[in-house]
């Protein structure tokens, strides 16, 4: 029989009382919950946190929030979820060990223990199957029109689907198309009819009703559609020799694949949960878009996590006292403070001049980041006449004025290509380049990468899988990788990294990162439609073009490919 003594929960700093997986929405709030609530929290995210929300440019049905944009919602959410006392770890999960009272998550970063594990992995979209949809992707066949709408300037637009997505966004590319068509496969939207009513109703927007893609075609780029009444059987065709985008938002696919096999999951593979949002694994829970539920909102993200986090709590009470073990939250809890630095950076942001190009936030991270690098690193600046060149060294000055760590250094640009200008070069500490570079200003979803770029060139960097690092120690050829990225793209920062994470261990590879607004010469040469846009050149000359996201394992494949 146990004793008090037997239950006496101890502290121990090696262990979270709960892990989430997923930054977006629901991992944030629940995050919020558990925090305020004293559990030590780690919320671990693989891309960007604020999930897929980031890339919506105007949220206006949040409750409370007349508008925002995505990335300023989840931000705030973050901040307070940081203010109670939450970590987080950009990293990918790999693999969940649930057996157990005390289970194991195992990241690119390190494997952590944990009292219970919450499941905040969202959806990422999903394809239809039409032909012609996976050989054209990336060449007129996308997934997000944030991310490569502008590809389409001038042109006809298709968008294939019939719920928010597609109405939402069939609006947005209106931006940039000639002219967009929607194909609805219902009868009708199936959204709320305040959505559908601003796409039934622009002027530069036809809704076909009751029809499916049949193929898209072309010859490297999607030049043609065609579709078919599910009526009458009758096809149509539209073609256009300079090109189309086709924008396919027919629902999402839920990422469950770490709870495969141990926690139920329904047929379309959304994980099951019960009226607790426990799943069927034990100390197991899960909220936001991975769960079967009615209306995919940021509003039904957040209200499923914070009930999600009261039942955790209640959970995480009871596996202590069965282990005997209890996370430690860190000492610093900021809550109090936030509304002080908010009225600080009002009041410095009412004050021009002050001549930083970064936010408190922003420089909170950066001087985060420096002060772990091993050693210095400088960055080569080769800079033209442009205003982009001036906001690249402002940023570059902006990060060496932060900490002895990094420095600026100008660079002769006589006998540069003028395509290539401005960039900035990674330099390690003798001054030898590391082979990372980025052509552009590296803003937007890029801050992150650029920022894990001067961390891996310095050291100690990320955590490499003894796999992958073999696999790189194993590079006996020169590879040139270049990277098109848009800023927007929320895709794009996980295939930069994982480029520049090779380039930074092998002196034969030189990652080359570009943003495409700046180079529309490169959209040209690749006939790029969709970003990220990975195009490594091999020491014979050739080159291989590849679209999509890419982690660090896939990349190295690439390269042997």
């Amino acid at each position: 029989m146990a004793t008090n003594e037997d239950k006496t929960q101890k502290a121990d700093d090696a262990i979270y009382d709960a892990v989430i997986v997923g930054g977006g929405p629901a991992g944030l709030t629940a995050a919020i919950y558990l925090a305020r609530a004293r559990a030590r929290v780690l919320v671990v995210e693989r891309d960007e946190f604020g999930g897929q929300i980031n890339i919506t440019e105007e949220v206006v049905n949040y409750p409370g929030v007349l508008t925002a944009s995505g990335r300023e919602l989840t931000r705030t959410m973050q901040r307070q979820a940081e203010g109670f006392g939450a970590e987080f770890l950009l990293a990918e999960v790999s693999e969940l060990g649930l057996e157990g009272d005390v289970k194991r998550v195992v990241t690119s970063r390190g494997t952590f223990e944990a009292l219970s594990v919450l499941l905040a992995t969202g959806a990422h979209p999903r394809m239809v199957g039409f032909e012609g949809e996976a050989e054209l992707k990336g060449h007129g066949v996308a997934y997000c029109a944030t991310c490569d709408g502008e590809f389409f300037s001038g042109r006809e637009v298709f968008v294939v689907g019939g719920g928010f997505a597609a109405a939402e966004e069939s609006v947005f590319l209106t931006k940039y198309a000639r002219h967009v068509t929607v194909l609805v496969r219902e009868d009708d939207f199936t959204c709320a009819p305040a959505t559908a009513e601003a796409t039934k109703a622009h002027p530069k927007i036809d809704v076909r009703y009751g029809t499916e893609v049949v193929s898209v075609a072309g010859d490297g780029f999607a030049s043609s559609i065609r579709w078919r009444d599910r009526a009458t059987g009758k096809e149509e065709e539209y073609s256009d020799p300079a090109g189309i985008g086709v924008f396919v938002f027919a629902g999402y696919e839920p990422a469950t694949d770490l709870v495969r096999g141990v926690a139920d999951i329904d047929p379309a593979g959304y994980v099951l949960t019960d009226a607790h949002q426990r799943t069927t694994a034990q100390g197991v829970f899960a909220a936001g878009d991975v769960c079967v539920k009615p209306l995919r909102q940021v509003a039904t993200a957040v209200g499923q996590a914070a009930t999600t986090a009261t039942e955790m709590e209640r959970y995480i009470k009871d596996a202590q006292e069965r282990t005997g073990r209890a996370g430690v939250q860190p000492a610093t809890r900021i809550q109090p403070q936030l509304k002080a630095e908010s009225q600080a950076k009002a009041s410095a942001q009412a004050q021009p001049g002050s001549g930083s190009p970064f936010d408190d936030d922003t420089r909170a991270q950066l001087e985060t980041v420096l002060s772990r690098m091993a050693s210095p690193v400088a960055l080569r600046l080769h800079l033209d006449a442009s205003p982009a060149a001036q906001e690249l060294r402002a940023y570059a000055e902006g990060i060496a004025g932060l900490s002895d760590k990094a420095s600026v250094e100008l660079a002769p640009v006589e006998g540069e290509a003028a395509e290539e200008l401005p960039y900035v070069e990674v330099c390690r500490a003798d001054g030898t380049p590391s082979g990372l570079e980025f052509h552009g200003v590296p803003g937007g979803h890029e801050f992150t990468s650029f920022v894990l770029g001067l961390y891996n060139v310095a050291g100690p960097g990320q955590p490499i899988a003894d796999e992958d690092r073999a696999a790189i120690s194993g590079i006996d050829e020169p590879y040139d990788i270049r990277v098109i990225v848009g800023l927007s793209c929320t895709m794009c920062p996980e295939t930069v990294t994982s480029a520049q994470r090779i380039a930074a261990e092998s002196p034969r590879v030189a990652a080359r990162v570009y943003d495409v607004a700046l180079h529309p010469e490169l959209r040209e040469r690749y006939d790029v439609m969709s970003v990220p846009c990975v195009v490594v050149g091999r020491a014979d000359g050739s080159e291989e073009v590849s679209f999509g996201k890419k982690g660090l394992s896939q990349m190295l494949e690439l390269l042997s490919a």
